[in-house]
């Protein structure tokens, strides 16, 4: 009797070696990084499924941009936040998408 334990899992992946400048605090801290999602068989990643939109992670505030400079996830004209990943409509007080599980 054979078990496969299979599923598909998000992976952060760094674009650039180096550090780029943070557009929220100043801090050449930020990384060009990227979300994949790949097929994973026994936890390991096998093969690419989805390539994600690259963005800036700021190592030491914690903040996230596009690549261009702007914030990822602005607010919508009701006050209510959009998450980048799903684009459904969030509360101003979630830190992570309650849908898609994506950091906000």
């Amino acid at each position: 009797m054979f078990f496969f334990i299979a599923g598909i899992q998000p992976k952060t992946v760094d674009m650039e070696d180096h550090s780029k400048m943070c557009p929220s605090c100043g801090l050449y801290q930020a990384r060009l990084r990227r979300v994949d999602h790949y097929v994973s068989l026994f936890f390991l990643p096998v093969l690419r499924v989805r390539k994600g939109e690259p963005f800036v992670e700021c190592l030491s505030c914690g903040s996230l941009s596009r690549e261009s400079g702007e914030p990822w996830s602005e607010p919508s004209k009701d006050g209510a936040r959009v998450c980048p990943e799903c684009g459904r409509h969030l509360n101003s007080g979630y830190r992570f998408c309650p849908y898609c599980g994506k950091a906000l």
